[in-house]
């Protein structure tokens, strides 16, 4: 009796027209399209792992958190260079991949202790102050000119701020120091990518964060030390996936599509956190917190859009004088 055939391997007829359908339709769509989606994706699923962060942070030590943060994604990387060879990690810049560590953990802790213990909608929107400080930092170490009118706007964003923070009112929130705080870290952490890549790759740049950010968290933990239940690293672990995806799909999307039509995308992380926070903690911001995120996210991005056409006309420029010198 002859054998039968092996089963095979192959989708179903209708879930294979069904991926080629989907594939056809997103080929259709324009770059700028297609990064806005991805950076959509990435806000969300960031905004996911700020939620896990709050919930975490009010179980367990919230350096904890950060350090299986950390780890997560560190043992991500290992089996990537372990396959392509540890050989690729040379590096003559360890003082600089050090630095980055620090103020990446510095940054990253703020934020995770604002996230924790203040709106979340009002932890995000100060995160994205960044720009804001990056003006300034940028004219300090790298010796870019700022121009009056972009100091202004500047001056004008950190209001934003002051609003959310009410320093001068009964109803002040010191953790949106820590907050901003977090941001002005994380603005540097900004500043040593720039000057690493100048020399470093992308993944080197990235094993070397997230060695030296478990490292420095590493005894931090140990002397807090909660033993996670098992939902509870479940969780932990969640929280790493959630940022590596995020980060991942936010970058692609910046990589697929023109910088000013795709960034204004990433802000929905302020309404997401707003609508996570309503339903789930019972948070509603209040009106100086609406009134900041405004001004804050109106003034970082007229700095992203200044910024971007700043580029271009570099960019033209150089072209203009190759093609007059050929």
């Amino acid at each position: 009796m002859p054998a039968e055939p092996a089963p095979s391997a192959s989708p179903p007829p209708a879930i294979g027209r069904l991926s080629a359908s989907v594939s056809r339709y997103w080929n259709r769509l324009p770059r700028n399209t297609q990064g806005a989606l991805f950076v959509l994706l990435g806000a969300f699923l960031l905004t996911m792992m700020a939620i896990m962060f709050r919930v975490l942070g009010s179980r367990l030590p919230p350096m904890e958190v950060l350090f299986f943060r950390f780890l997560a994604g560190l043992l991500v990387l290992v089996p990537l260079f372990a396959r392509r060879g540890f050989s690729l990690l040379r590096t003559r810049r360890h003082g600089m991949h050090f630095t980055r560590g620090v103020v990446g953990t510095i940054g990253n802790a703020c934020a995770i202790y604002s996230i924790v213990h203040m709106a979340i909608a009002d932890a995000i929107t100060i995160q994205f102050s960044r720009p804001l400080f990056m003006l300034f930092i940028a004219a300090l170490f790298l010796g870019e000119v700022v121009g009056r009118q972009r100091a202004i706007v500047a001056a004008v964003g950190f209001t934003g701020i002051m609003m959310i923070t009410r320093p001068f009112g009964a109803g002040f929130e010191p953790w949106a120091i820590v907050a901003a705080l977090g941001a002005l870290n994380g603005t540097l952490v900004v500043l040593s990518v720039k000057l690493l890549r100048r020399t470093e790759q992308t993944m080197v740049i990235m094993f070397y964060f997230a060695v030296w950010t478990t490292v420095l968290t590493f005894v931090p933990t140990l002397i807090v030390w909660q033993t996670p239940t098992p939902i509870e690293f479940v969780m932990l672990a969640l929280t790493g996936v959630l940022g590596i995806f995020g980060q991942s799909c936010f970058t692609h999307g910046i990589g697929l599509g023109e910088t000013t039509f795709v960034m204004p995308f990433d802000y929905t992380r302020i309404v997401f956190g707003a609508v996570f926070g309503l339903v789930l903690f019972g948070e509603l911001p209040g009106l100086w917190s609406f009134a900041g995120a405004a001004v804050i996210i109106g003034a970082s991005l007229y700095l992203i859009r200044t910024d971007t056409r700043a580029g271009k006309k570099k960019q033209a420029d150089a072209n203009g004088k190759e093609g007059g010198s050929a």
